[in-house]
Formats: structure tokens, C-alpha cells, sequence
């Protein structure tokens, strides 16, 4: 079949015709039209190696941008720097030009090593694409990867004789810094360190990850070595904040992107109510993924290059076949040229797509988030997302995989049916022309600093110095740990004495308690884990887990020895937990008056029990059935955000007494809904407790917690910005199309108490007196 070449780039205007079909056009509910940006150029700087330069400019980089070179000599100069620019920016030359460079020019007069390079990305996926772009430049430099995947004789040759060394944070805190000693000379040499995708870098990771990057400061100041930090992020605010937080280290921000860029067009899609009503007869908009697969299929009539991204790997496979299947109809000839592109591919098959793609014999992919790392597809010309990817930094990069080659672009974001999807696609402003999320993560969080404590104790003893370095609750959390006899104290220092692991007590993408391991039934192999304080709402027995975008079947959940017993499986539904939940308050850390109602932030104990889950059909989302669960309660210590509305401000208000359970309880659905917006988590990541009459209070209250022991920062981030994101949350519910509440706006997936009572207008009423 030969391939299909538009006869010329599309633009903006016939991207928006292709989907905005009469039948559909009240569909779109908004198109903001970024204008295009001529590129600004620079000298190289005199310091760049000349096999560099000449290995980039080969690769068709014969002048850099400006921010690409500012960013350089900030490194170059042995200044700590994160470059916060968008897709396509060319940040990699950033780091690239000073690293690369000193490792060609301080070599020995035998090649030996004189200088090294970190490279720690989120993933390993990421790392191995890095690697394979460095080997493309063709330099006499030795870089290899050293992660979960190498073998013993790959680990001993990137100690031994590795320049540009590629890992992960995992592999520092298990393996690189407890063993430092064998690493001795890498570490002498280490001149630069590099944070790639630190934007991924939030919440309990994010916490665990800055200790690990202070843990790994402190080993190489044993070694004499004080290297230079250089963080590459998506467009965040505060990335100098960012940085230091990650680091410890003050940062030279870069941010003024210099790169081209052609007109790009942002769509807000809504899709329309279907005819079957959902839970309490709530009305019930077409599945995101079902829409995406219609506008794929239109994309790829009208021959735009298009990606859509999905969040499951199943996902992504039905969108591909479902448009395939209608091209059959419509375009027979078109069939062929439409395919999923995920992770569990061997690199050579994803290559064979990216190949497929640049030659115009493929025109649509169809991707899981998981691939928003590390991805590079160029030529595109739209992307479709199913569903807003958590954050506006992950939209924006997303939507920049298109128009690469400085070409127009069409990004369309299609709403899934929950309250943060509705407000963004009918208040654009929430999207466009304001900064994107701050990270949020909360280093001081004890279950998290105190394990690291003692993995750095063990690697060298602690002194009272050094504990500035890991936070002001440092010395607290050292003292606590000696009186529980896990450090021992001599002299000024302190010191690991047991026989285990200390790395052992931190699982750095868990907040603590012993991991869930999720093992496959018929091989008994490890596939994954889950934290501790999520198992029982995700991988319970008959929970559909998705794990790295494959679905899979628990068979059973032992919640003794913290295994989850799964098989692959693609049944036709999804699950949804439910949970019973009581809060009390265990202190007030801060509070602020809101005229005669009260916002607080403070440490909570949630006692929760997983009841029940409900299936979903799949992609409709509409209830098949509620199995029931017996599960034991849990205790979680956590950080909360509540607001408090004496009954007499409630009174004065003409709400009804009986009216208020529901409302409190609608608020705080959708207050859960929003916060997402201000603070970079999932609705996941974050549960809520209302009510009419709280022990503790005595008034009505409305809590939202941190679903991770000690708290994640995310409830901390509420309280900062609570005006705004009630303001957002009163307005989404008051904006649904639905009468009395609907998925949209008040109910949630995953109320144990079956979405009732809920009482849209009262929760607005509520919202209305608190911010008053």
C-alpha cells in the first residue's frame, strides 16, 4: 500500500473543521489559538568540545536556542540550574553540551576517566531512550544505563569505566549509595547531575526522592566531589522552588522558551448525555474513549497525523480498533494505518511505528499516558486526549507532541464524566492563560524522613551539621529514632548498628507500611506492589487492576502477608471501591476565620473500611452490580483540610436542618473533584468525610485528608489556596447541566455511601455562605 501524504501540513482552521461535523459541533466548547513563535538562535559557547558541536550540528543542530545555551553556561559555570520549557524545547542540550564535554576533555593520558556524569530519569523507559540519544551523536564517550534490568557484568563495567551513567532513584537508594563504597571513584569524578522529567517528582515520590538526592549530596562530599544539579521539567510554577526543594541547592531558573513553534489550537470537548441513566437515576455522558475513537477515525479520513492518549493499555488498543473498524467502513483503504503504540512493545516494534509515522504509512496511534515519557514520534499534527492527564504541565506536554517540526497543531481534550473534567472544558480560563500547578510534596513528613535518617546513617554517621540538610523536623525525628533504638548515639554522631538493611525501611513510592506484593497466580512471579494504605480499595479479591496499563483479575487479597494474589484478564467491566469512614482531629495545626466560619489544616486520625465495590460496563461506565467485601478497618494518621459553619450562620442562611447532611456531603464530593486543579494529585490520592454535626467541632464539617500516612502534601496545599479552590468547586457544581447532581459534579465513584444523601443546590447554598 503506498503511503499517504497530505498533500501539504494542515492548518489550524481544517485541523478544527476535520472533527467539528454540524452533528457534533455543539460538542466543542471551546478553541483557544496559541500564536506562532519564530525561533531565537545563539552562538555555541567557546567551552563546547568541538567533536560535540560537530556531533549536534550532524544531527541538524548548527546554531542552538537561546535558553538552550543560557541554561549551558549556567551548568558550565557550576551553577545549579532547571529548565522549564516546553515540549520539543530541546532541553537535552542543556545538560548534554557541559557533561558530554567534560567528559571527552578531563580524561587521563590513557583515556582513563577524569570526569562522570548522573543521569536519574522516573523510569527506566526513559533512561534507555536517553541512551540510545546519545549513542546517535556518535561520540567516544561511555554511557551505559545501570537499573533493575542490567546484569552483574553491565553493573560492573559502568562502575569501573562508565562516564555517563543512566539510573533511576530507585536503584540510588537500594543499591548506588548503600554500596557507595565500590562506586569511590565514580563519585570522585561526578561533576554533574542530572534531574530529567523532575515534574514527575510530587507527592510521596517527590518527598522520597529529595531525601534520596540529599542522601546522594552527602556521599559525594565524602568523596570530595560537590557535582552540579541540572533539573529538566515541563512548564511548572516555581521551578526554581521546585528545585531547591528537590535538591536542597538554590537554582538559576530557565524559562523563556526560545524554540519555534507553529499556531497551535487547544479544543474542549464535552461529550454529549447517553440514554441510559446511571446511579440514582443520574444522567450519564458517552465514555471519553468511545468519543476519542470517533474523532481518531475523523482525523485520519481527513489523512492528519494524529496520537491519542488513553490512560490503559486496553484502552489504548480498543480506541485503535474501534477507529479501525470504522475506517473499514468508511475508507477501507484507510484501515491499516491506524495502531496502538504502548509500553511491553520491544523497542524495535516501537521504532517500527515511529517509522511507520514519520513516512505517512501509519496517520493514527493510539498510546497510554505511562508513554507521555520518553515518547518520540515526530510529524504529528493533532493529539486527542481521553480525559484530563492529571495536571496542566502534563497537558501542555502532551498536546506538544504535535506540531514539532514548528508546524500547526491541534491538541483536543475530551472530558471524562467527573466534576474536574466539566469545569476545565466549561471554564477554559482554568486552563489557558494562567501558570500551570506548583509540584507539591512535603519533605518533612515523618513516615518518609525517618527511614531516610536512618539509610543515611548507615551510609556514614549523621552529626548535628548535617541535619539542616534533611529538613527542620531533622533533629526530632534523630531523636525519636535513638529513643526507639534504631540509631545509637556516640560522641556528637549518630550511628547505624542494626544487621538489616536501612534502605530496606523506605519503599520510595510507598509512604510507609509493608508493600502489597501483587503476584501473577499461575507463575508466581512478582509483578508489582501497591502501598499498603491503597491495597485494600484496589486490590482486593475481584478488583480489575491496572498495573502499567495492562489489566489484570484479583483473585484474592491476604491482608496478613500483604499479597494480592492476579491474573491477566480483560473482562468487560471496571471496579470502584467503597469505603465507610470516620474522622477525629488530633491538633490544629493552623487556621484561618472566614468571617464567622473557620478553614483549618492539621494531623486527622481516619479510621476507613472497604465495604463493597461496584463493576462498571466498560467503556459506558454504567453499574452492572455492588459485591460486597469483608475487610478489616484501618487507622491512618494523615494531614487534613476542614472548614467549619456554626448553626447559627446556617440558620441566618435559610438552610434547613434536614437539608444538611447532603449538602456538606455534595460539597465535599466535588471539593475532592476540584482539588486536583490546585494541587498536582489524583482524586485518588485524597478521600473526605462530611457532616451536619462533628464530634470535635460541633458544627458542621467538611474534612478533605491525605490519603497517605503522615500526609502528602496535598491537604496543605489546599488550606494555602482554599479560597480559590472552593470558589472553583462551588462553581463547577453550580455549572452542570444536571438538575439534582450527576458524576459530573457531586457524585463519586467511589462513596461508600452509595451517593446519598446529595443535594446539589444546598451544597452550593453551603459554598455560597463559607465564602461569603
Amino acid at each position: 500500500m503506498p503511503p499517504l501524504h497530505p498533500p501539504s501540513r494542515p492548518e489550524v482552521r481544517g485541523l478544527i473543521d476535520a472533527v467539528a461535523t454540524p452533528s457534533r459541533a455543539d460538542r466543542l466548547r471551546h478553541v483557544e489559538v496559541l500564536p506562532p513563535r519564530a525561533p531565537t538562535y545563539a552562538e555555541w559557547p567557546a567551552w563546547v568540545a568541538a567533536p560535540v558541536r560537530e556531533a549536534f550540528a550532524a544531527r541538524g543542530v548548527v546554531r542552538p536556542w537561546q535558553h538552550q545555551v543560557e541554561g549551558a553556561e549556567a551548568a558550565h559555570s557550576g551553577r545549579h540550574v532547571v529548565v522549564a520549557t516546553g515540549t520539543a524545547s530541546g532541553k537535552s542540550l542543556v545538560y548534554q553540551a557541559p557533561a558530554l564535554t567534560a567528559c571527552l576533555e578531563q580524561r587521563g593520558p590513557r583515556g582513563e576517566r577524569g570526569a562522570t556524569a548522573l543521569y536519574v530519569a522516573p523510569t527506566k523507559a526513559l533512561a534507555q531512550d536517553q541512551l540510545a540519544s546519545l549513542h546517535a551523536l556518535g561520540l567516544d564517550v561511555r554511557a551505559a544505563t545501570h537499573d533493575g534490568d542490567s546484569s552483574r557484568e553491565q553493573r560492573d563495567w559502568a562502575r569501573d569505566h562508565g562516564e555517563y551513567l543512566l539510573t533511576n532513584p530507585d536503584m540510588l537508594h537500594r543499591s548506588m549509595l548503600p554500596g557507595h563504597a565500590r562506586w569511590a571513584r565514580f563519585w570522585r569524578s561526578l561533576r554533574y547531575v542530572v534531574i530529567d522529567e523532575c515534574h514527575h517528582y510530587r507527592g510521596v515520590f517527590g518527598a522520597h526522592v529529595s531525601h534520596v538526592l540529599r542522601r546522594l549530596r552527602r556521599v559525594c562530599a565524602l568523596y570530595g566531589a560537590s557535582p552540579t544539579f541540572v533539573l529538566a521539567s515541563a512548564t511548572v510554577a516555581s521551578p526554581a522552588e521546585l528545585g531547591l526543594r528537590l535538591t536542597g541547592h538554590e537554582m538559576v531558573a530557565v524559562t523563556d522558551d526560545t524554540s519555534p513553534r507553529g499556531q497551535v489550537a487547544l479544543a474542549l470537548w464535552e461529550p454529549p448525555f447517553v440514554s441510559h441513566l446511571g446511579e440514582n437515576g443520574a444522567p450519564v455522558r458517552r465514555a471519553a474513549t468511545s468519543e476519542v475513537a470517533d474523532l481518531l477515525t475523523d482525523l485520519v479520513v481527513a489523512g492528519v497525523r494524529t496520537l491519542a492518549f488513553v490512560r490503559s493499555r486496553r484502552g489504548a488498543e480498543s480506541v485503535a480498533a474501534i477507529a479501525a473498524e470504522s475506517l473499514g467502513e468508511v475508507a477501507p483503504e484507510l484501515a491499516g494505518r491506524v495502531a496502538p503504540y504502548r509500553g511491553g512493545y520491544l523497542p524495535e516494534e516501537r521504532r517500527a511505528l515511529e517509522q511507520r509515522l514519520r513516512s505517512g504509512d501509519l496517520v493514527g496511534l493510539a498510546a497510554t499516558n505511562a508513554l507521555e515519557l520518553g515518547i518520540d514520534v515526530s510529524g504529528l499534527d493533532a493529539v486527542l486526549l481521553a480525559g484530563f492527564p492529571g495536571t496542566r504541565a502534563a497537558l501542555w506536554q502532551q498536546v506538544g507532541r504535535a506540531g514539532r517540526e514548528g508546524q500547526d497543531a491541534l491538541g483536543i481534550l475530551v472530558a471524562r464524566d467527573d466534576p474536574l473534567d466539566t469545569y476545565l472544558v466549561t471554564h477554559p480560563e482554568a486552563l489557558i492563560g494562567r501558570p500551570v500547578e506548583a509540584c507539591v510534596f512535603d519533605p518533612s513528613n515523618h513516615y518518609i524522613l525517618g527511614p531516610h535518617l536512618l539509610a543515611a546513617a548507615e551510609e556514614l554517621p549523621l552529626s548535628p551539621d548535617e541535619l539542616g540538610l534533611f529538613g527542620e523536623t531533622a533533629r526530632e525525628a534523630v531523636d525519636a529514632l535513638t529513643e526507639a533504638g534504631l540509631l545509637r548515639r556516640r560522641g556528637r554522631d549518630w550511628f547505624w548498628t542494626d544487621r538489616r538493611r536501612a534502605s530496606d525501611f523506605a519503599d520510595i513510592r510507598s509512604a510507609g507500611g509493608s508493600p502489597v506484593q501483587l503476584i501473577e497466580g499461575s507463575t508466581g512471579r512478582v509483578i508489582g506492589t501497591v502501598d499498603a494504605g491503597s491495597a485494600h480499595g484496589t486490590a482486593h479479591a475481584g478488583a480489575v487492576y491496572v498495573h502499567l496499563g495492562e489489566t489484570w483479575l484479583v483473585s484474592s487479597l491476604d491482608v496478613e502477608d500483604n499479597v494480592a494474589m492476579m491474573d491477566r484478564a480483560e473482562p468487560s467491566y471496571s471496579t470502584s471501591a467503597r469505603e465507610t469512614t470516620d474522622i477525629r482531629i488530633a491538633q490544629e495545626r493552623r487556621h484561618e476565620p472566614w468571617g464567622r466560619c473557620r478553614m483549618s489544616f492539621g494531623e486527622v486520625d481516619v479510621s476507613h473500611q472497604v465495604v463493597s465495590f461496584l463493576k462498571r460496563r466498560v467503556p459506558s461506565g454504567e453499574v452492572i452490580s455492588e459485591e460486597p467485601l469483608d475487610l478489616p478497618e484501618r487507622t491512618l494518621r494523615t494531614a487534613a483540610v476542614w472548614w467549619t459553619v456554626p448553626a447559627a450562620v446556617l440558620e441566618d442562611a435559610g438552610l434547613a436542618e434536614a437539608d444538611l447532611p447532603g449538602s456538606a456531603h455534595a460539597a465535599e464530593h466535588a471539593s475532592i473533584g476540584l482539588l486536583p486543579l490546585f494541587a498536582t494529585c489524583d482524586r485518588w490520592d485524597i478521600g473526605g468525610v462530611s457532616t451536619a454535626l462533628h464530634a470535635d467541632t460541633g458544627q458542621l464539617t467538611v474534612f478533605v485528608y491525605d490519603g497517605h500516612p503522615g500526609g502528602a502534601g496535598f491537604a496543605e496545599r489546599g488550606f494555602t489556596v482554599a479560597r480559590e479552590w472552593l470558589a472553583a468547586t462551588r462553581e463547577a457544581i453550580a455549572s452542570c447541566a444536571c438538575t439534582e447532581g450527576c458524576p459530573s459534579c457531586v457524585q463519586s465513584p467511589k462513596c461508600g455511601n452509595q451517593n446519598h444523601p446529595l443535594d446539589k443546590l444546598g451544597a452550593v447554598r453551603l459554598l455560597d455562605v463559607l465564602l461569603g
